[in-house]
């Protein structure tokens, strides 16, 4: 039975690994191309495993920025975690204690929108958090490494389109969450709010904000709806 819910966790990655295969190449790359060392890119994609805090990282040191500078921006573009983590506190409150760090660290983007994808369909154990997290990861060191090694053979990325590698995973995930009509408007919501704070305000806040408002708009709904259906009014 552990075993069984272990390989569901590593199934339900396998999307991310698709995903994070081009993405983790480019970013190798990139890496390599700034004066990183495969070494310092395997502990980066260990230690750090973010694929925008670590993109933005390499970019700021490209730039000569500070030590200080680098962590603070990547604090703030990966502080969407922090409502990530919320979201899933209702579904791991079963889960033991040890479990809790490991499955905390794994929580990505892509992991998030799978494990949601899954728990509310129906419970989760341990064990297939630990699967989709260890298996997405282990992918993204593997494919980030991979890129640092050949870096120096592939001067330009976006000649392969390796660029588009992200959004295009991302635009998969949100099609895999959307399951009703009530998803398609959110989609479209998020969409329109990202346009308009991006054209006027400056950096990458208007992801952050978006964000932020589709889901306390998606969580009111939810409430009316509950509240208001013909089920509970009796």
């Amino acid at each position: 039975m552990k075993r069984k819910e272990f390989l569901s966790g590593v199934k339900a990655a396998l999307p991310i690994v698709f995903g994070y295969i081009p993405v983790g190449m480019a970013f190798g790359v990139l890496a390599a191309q700034i004066g990183l060392t495969v070494s310092e890119v395997f502990f980066m994609s260990l230690l750090v495993y973010a694929g925008s805090g670590q993109f933005v990282a390499v970019s700021l040191m490209s730039a000569g920025a500070s030590a200080v500078a680098i962590i603070f921006t990547t604090f703030l573009v990966n502080s969407r975690h922090i409502l990530m983590s919320a979201a899933l506190v209702p579904h791991v409150r079963n889960i033991p204690r040890w479990s809790l760090p490991l499955i905390s660290y794994g929580i990505t983007d892509e992991t998030f929108a799978v494990a949601m994808g899954e728990v509310t369909k129906e419970k989760k154990g341990e064990l297939f958090f630990l699967g989709l997290n260890i298996t997405s990861q282990s992918f993204w060191i593997l494919s980030t490494v991979i890129g640092a090694s050949v870096g120096n053979i592939i001067p330009d990325p976006r000649a392969f389109g390796l660029h588009f590698a992200m959004p295009a995973m991302f635009i998969a995930l949100l099609i895999m969450q959307i399951k009703n009509k009530k998803g398609i408007l959110l989609a479209m919501l998020a969409i329109g709010l990202s346009i308009l704070f991006k054209s006027i305000l400056p950096g990458n806040w208007n992801i952050i904000l978006a964000t932020i408002l589709t889901a306390t708009i998606g969580v009111m709904i939810e409430k009316w709806t509950v509240k208001y259906s013909p089920s509970s009014s009796g």
